[in-house]
């Protein structure tokens, strides 16, 4: 993908998070790339052309950040609930305030309702086989308790929420629980 088209995403990322979701339109997108329309439409012939390829290169990104995680560390459950609670360091995709909105746009467009199983269904993958290794005799329904919690969590602790100074402690709490039940190493 070319650095022009990347630009376009991320100023499509930035609308989406800034002005909401139902704002984010060709023209709209155009004007905040300071382009006119018939130029981000040779880029994107079509709204379903530039939606599936933000929907890729949010994907990718996620996917790019989670191995980044993943290869400089033994992988475990705290180090993927951090994932999902922690913002990326290069804080790129704006997740806090961006993944709030892509719920609220899976519910109408299948493409990132496709991204969200997509990524769920990966994330959900790695939690389960790390909660076999842990002797867990039920680890989809833990899989999926845990990810419940923490993408709940970020409601309230996110950026730029009532509660973020919060997050620390929550994250702590969090592993606490993980130790609790899953032993110290976990």
């Amino acid at each position: 993908m070319s650095e022009r088209k990347q630009q376009i995403l991320q100023t499509a990322i930035e609308i989406i998070v800034n002005e909401g979701y139902a704002n984010l339109s060709m023209r709209a997108l155009a004007r905040a790339s300071g382009i006119k329309l018939g130029a981000l439409q040779y880029h994107f012939r079509t709204w379903e052309d530039m939606l599936r390829a933000l929907v890729a290169y949010i994907s990718e990104q996620y996917k790019r950040n989670f191995d980044s995680i993943s290869g400089n560390q033994a992988l475990s459950i705290k180090a993927v609930i951090k994932f999902a609670i922690s913002e990326p360091s290069d804080n790129k995709l704006l997740g806090d305030n961006l993944w709030p909105q892509l719920w609220a746009m899976s519910q109408v467009h299948p493409l990132v309702s496709e991204l969200f199983d997509d990524f769920y269904a990966g994330y959900l993958a790695i939690l389960e086989a790390l909660l076999v290794n842990k002797g867990s005799t039920s680890p989809r329904a833990e899989a999926l308790f845990l990810l419940s919690f923490v993408e709940g969590s970020t409601i309230f602790i996110g950026s730029g929420r009532r509660w973020q100074a919060d997050s620390d402690a929550v994250l702590n709490k969090a592993y606490e629980f993980i130790d609790s039940v899953y032993g110290d190493d976990a």
